[in-house]
C-alpha cells in the first residue's frame, strides 16, 4: 500500500509543480500520514506548504478556527467540521488547495450513528466553494482505516489539481 500511496503523492507533487499550485492538509484521524507521504517525494517543498495535525477538538478550534458551536452541534466527526477544517487551512496559509480529514479509526469510539470507519473529508481550491465527502470504511483495523483515509485524501488532492 505504501508504494501505491507514494506513487499517488508523486503524481500530485508533479502536477502541482506544473500548475504552480500550492497545497496543505488538515488531519485528525490520519495524524499526519497524508503530509508524511507527500513530503517523501523529492521536491515536495516547492508546492507543499504545511500540514495541520488537529487531533483534539481544541486544536481544531485554535489552529483552524473550527467553531465551538459546530463541534458541539455536529461533533468532530462530521461534514460540517471537515469543511470548516478545510476552510481553516486556507485562512491560516496562502495555499491554493487544501484537504481535511476527520474520522473514527477505532477500534473504539464509534456509535450507531457514527460507527468506526466513518471518515469525512473536506476539500477546496481557493477559487471554489468547499466540498465534502463521507466514506464508511467499515469495521476493519485502525491501520486499514487510516491508510484508506490517506489514499482517499490523496485522490481528492488529485481531483483538485485537474484543469
Amino acid at each position: 500500500m505504501k508504494s501505491l500511496l507514494y506513487d499517488k503523492a508523486q503524481v500530485i507533487i508533479t502536477r502541482a509543480q506544473k500548475m504552480n499550485v500550492t497545497l496543505a492538509t488538515a488531519e485528525s484521524c490520519t495524524g499526519g500520514m497524508v503530509s508524511a507521504i507527500l513530503t517523501e517525494v523529492p521536491g515536495a517543498s516547492s508546492v507543499f506548504d504545511r500540514g495541520f495535525i488537529t487531533y483534539s477538538n481544541q486544536s481544531k478550534s485554535q489552529m483552524l478556527g473550527v467553531a465551538d458551536e459546530t463541534l458541539a452541534k455536529y461533533g468532530a466527526v462530521s461534514a460540517q467540521t471537515a469543511c470548516e477544517m478545510a476552510l481553516g487551512v486556507l485562512k491560516n496559509s496562502n495555499v491554493d488547495c487544501a484537504v481535511s480529514i476527520t474520522g473514527i479509526a477505532g477500534p473504539s469510539g464509534g456509535t450507531i450513528e457514527k460507527p468506526v470507519g466513518l471518515v469525512f473529508f473536506g476539500y477546496i481550491r481557493r477559487t471554489e466553494p468547499v466540498k465534502f465527502l463521507e466514506r464508511r470504511f467499515g469495521m476493519v483495523s485502525r491501520e486499514i482505516i487510516r491508510l484508506e483515509a490517506t489514499k482517499q485524501a490523496l485522490d481528492l488532492l488529485s481531483l483538485l489539481l485537474t484543469d
